[in-house]
């Protein structure tokens, strides 16, 4: 399952920022404008009760307990202002009617207000001898609806409900307008604040993901190799002490890789020297040990037996030495490739012929295929990947030989259980056996590493795979036109 991209430092503190600036600016200003909100609403609201308060006081005592349609007329125009855009008086008997709502009169100051407008609850409200109010929208607009019941004073001087109503509506479009101007001043600024905190995030992230990206780039040069990377120290905040921690690690991983350098070189230089040092001495005990073969016939029975001994394992000290000479030169750099235009197939043959494989070796060349490469080399590794199927595979072994117009690719293979899938990653590592049972075979445990190593010389590759129907499959990939370690053509 692929990972899911994830944002960048510099998308999540801006995300970060402006999502707090957002939630804090919603919170002040919501907070602020429902406040003014309501101030606004509450003070209008009292201000139209306590006006028609004052209007009703002006209409006591009635001089009618049961006044008809006229007397309703003046009341309502009693309790008419420049706030009241239309009202309403109900009584058990008369109600004040006229045109339709919505319609004026000319001899009106006052718009008769729809009693489908008032909510019924408020009327009931009002019909229990109370007053109240509630805010409706009439027209599109909203409105304040105050209602009151009509006091009379009775003979015996008490106070009692008429049972007159009256109802007065006030436009609330002005507040409704001032709220919505303050409710755009409240956008306005979340807006603005929401830039502001998206400016600082940029200036926050740019002093956070300078460091940042310069010790990025530092760790990359320095897992590339370049141990004298170094950060600049600025301040003495936490990213200052971040970048003085990796100075210090760098300088100490720096000291340990040259120290395990020299160590590498001094190992490689005393393996070398003791290789060459060996070689004299070798040549003259592989003289003796000729010279044992020899006569080991002859010999009596232990004698023969030990001489053939002898000989064996000088020969095989021989061929370590050898090794080693030519693993040291891979090392020191100072391998180095004859490349001449070669005939592969014939090369193939070659190898085999010198070796008397020929008939233990299946082969499938294509013909015509040429190649510019080393062909000592090449005989090296093929000689190598060969014996080794012969030796510790099973028949049959075969070559195959097929090309590109850039590359041949030669695959060596045999028919026997493969190799364990533990083994497959360390095959070409130095000195490594698949078997401990082939601790003392006549291998190194060199051949492989130096096959690769002959490979990669020429710029091109060794690997190794078990094939699907058995049996271990060594693929040598090498470029048409090899080059020197140099890079140009011999």
């Amino acid at each position: 399952m692929a990972p899911r991209a994830s944002l960048g430092l510099r998308a999540r503190l801006l995300f970060a920022f402006a999502l707090l600036c957002v939630v804090t600016a919603a919170a002040v200003t919501g907070g602020m404008y429902v406040d003014a909100r309501n101030a606004i609403l509450q003070r209008t609201q009292d201000a139209a009760v306590q006006a028609m308060k004052r209007r009703m006081e002006q209409l006591f005592p009635l001089r009618s307990v049961a006044p008809g349609p006229d007397e309703l007329r003046e009341i309502a125009g009693t309790m008419t202002d420049g706030d009241n855009r239309a009202v309403a008086v109900y009584h058990e008997v008369h109600s004040l009617s006229g045109p339709a709502p919505g319609r004026w009169r000319p001899d009106w100051k006052w718009q008769i207000l729809d009693p489908k407008v008032i909510p019924p609850r408020l009327r009931q409200t009002v019909a229990d001898g109370v007053m109240a109010w509630q805010r409706v929208v009439w027209q599109g607009e909203p409105y304040l609806i105050i209602g009151a019941p009509l006091l009379v004073v009775g003979e015996d001087r008490t106070t009692r409900v008429s049972g007159i109503e009256v109802y007065t509506a006030r436009s609330l479009g002005p507040e409704q307008r001032s709220i919505d101007e303050l409710a755009g001043r409240a956008w306005l600024a979340g807006g603005a604040a929401l830039a502001f905190a998206v400016v600082l995030a940029l200036l926050a992230t740019r002093g956070v993901l300078g460091p940042v990206r310069e010790l990025g780039r530092a760790a990359r040069l320095l897992g590339e190799g370049n141990m004298r990377t170094r950060i600049a120290v600025r301040g003495s905040d936490e990213l200052a002490d971040v970048a003085r921690t990796f100075n210090t690690a760098a300088a100490e991983l720096e000291r340990h890789v040259k120290q395990l350098r020299e160590m590498e070189a001094d190992a490689r230089r005393f393996v070398a020297d003791v290789s060459h040092e060996l070689r004299t001495p070798l040549a003259a005990l592989a003289a003796v040990a000729d010279v044992l073969e020899e006569e080991a016939a002859r010999l009596p029975e232990p004698a023969g037996r030990a001489a053939m001994l002898v000989s064996q394992e000088t020969l095989n000290l021989t061929a370590l030495v050898n090794d080693l000479i030519e693993i040291s030169r891979f090392d020191s750099g100072v391998a180095a490739l004859a490349l001449n235009e070669v005939d592969v197939a014939e090369l193939v043959r070659a190898t085999l012929r010198v070796r008397g494989w020929s008939e233990s070796v299946h082969t499938e060349l294509a013909p015509g295929v040429t190649a510019r490469l080393d062909p000592r080399r090449v005989d090296v590794v093929l000689a190598n990947l060969v014996g080794n199927a012969l030796r510790h595979g099973e028949p049959p072994v075969s070559v195959r030989l097929r090309a590109d117009a850039h590359w041949i690719v030669l695959e060596v293979r045999d028919h026997g259980p493969g190799l364990a899938e533990a083994v497959l990653p360390h095959v070409f590592d130095r000195f490594y056996k698949a078997s401990a049972a082939r601790a003392r075979s006549e291998g190194s445990g060199l051949g492989l590493a130096i096959a690769r190593e002959n490979a990669r010389l020429h710029r091109g590759d060794l690997t190794v795979t078990n094939a699907p129907d058995g049996g271990a499959m060594f693929t040598l990939r090498l470029p048409r036109q090899a080059v020197d370690p140099d890079g140009s053509p011999e």
